[in-house]
């Protein structure tokens, strides 16, 4: 909503105080199906040559992502630590039957209690890799740690390759809206002879090219970088988070005191209180035995 929101605003801003000045949009009405021809046609063009497919079609995913906001609401994260605290107890009072959730999470019913999360293959994978580590007595905590870390440094970097190839044709835009104006003195140099307020409309038309390629590079592509890129980093935060409450489990504290470390690293905005987070935990059963 706020994307559209913010789409309007500029369109609103620009071509309503372009027109209140007194400005004519018939030239650029006239000019710009064939200014967008060439320059979104080129910026187009541009993108797909330097990006492979699998970036091309990451990016169309992103771009409908950027207006639907982050995957990982609130209520996520009041979900995954609640998850956490579950199997971090049933690891502390039975190890063994901590095997049958991290081996088959589809078939847990602490897992299925959690459908979002569960649907979620990274997620999931994050939690079964680093428990099943935990049961094979890694000596060393900090190793699994810099290994999550660098794994999840990784996994963000692959997600913001579309933020970055929209910033790229972003960049490239105001110099194809250059190339679109000067062909468009080109056409007008070519009419000479043709009466002043002919040349004047050519003249203009040509500078809608150069308008174009501004407009369109920092009021929409730039922008819509940004707004993946911080969607991106906050969908990270999610698995950070998972990280976070897990290596506190590899060293040895208590499921609680785990759970509170996470909880405290959630950025402000998505954190629960810790109230509420045990309001969530007395409503969902946590009997291991049961659960196992």
């Amino acid at each position: 909503m706020g994307g559209l929101i913010g789409i309007g605003l500029i369109l609103g801003m620009v071509f309503g105080g372009y027109t209140l000045a007194g400005g004519k949009m018939a030239i650029i009405l006239h000019s710009l199906p064939f200014e967008m021809m060439m320059i979104g046609g080129a910026a187009t063009g541009a993108f797909v040559v330097s990006n492979d497919f699998g970036t091309i079609k990451h990016t169309l995913h992103d771009i409908v992502k950027a207006f639907k906001g982050a995957h990982w609401k609130h209520s996520d994260y009041v979900d995954v630590l609640c998850l956490l605290l579950s199997l971090l107890k049933v690891a502390r009072t039975d190890p063994m039957a901590l095997e049958a959730h991290i081996e088959q999470p589809q078939d847990s019913d602490l897992f299925k209690r959690y459908p979002r999360i569960l649907a979620d293959e990274m997620a999931v994978d994050l939690i079964t890799d680093t428990l099943r580590a935990a049961t094979m007595n890694y000596d060393d905590p900090h190793q699994v740690d810099d290994s999550l870390s660098g794994e999840l440094d990784k996994r963000l970097v692959e997600a913001q390759h579309s933020a970055h190839a929209l910033q790229n044709m972003a960049d490239a835009l105001p110099a194809l809206g250059i190339v679109a104006a000067v062909l468009g003195v080109i056409k007008t140099m070519s009419s000479i002879d043709q009466p002043p307020e002919v040349l004047g409309q050519m003249i203009g038309g040509a500078l809608v090219g150069t308008f174009l390629g501004v407009f369109l590079a920092y009021g929409f592509v730039g922008p819509l970088a940004a707004r993946i890129k911080g969607i991106n980093e906050e969908d990270h935060r999610f698995y950070t988070l998972i990280s976070d409450v897990l290596v506190a489990h590899l060293h040895k504290h208590a499921p609680q005191s785990c759970v509170e470390v996470g909880r405290r690293n959630i950025p402000r905005k998505l954190r629960p209180t810790f109230n509420e987070l045990e309001a969530a935990l007395k409503g969902k059963p946590m009997n291991a035995g049961a659960a196992a």
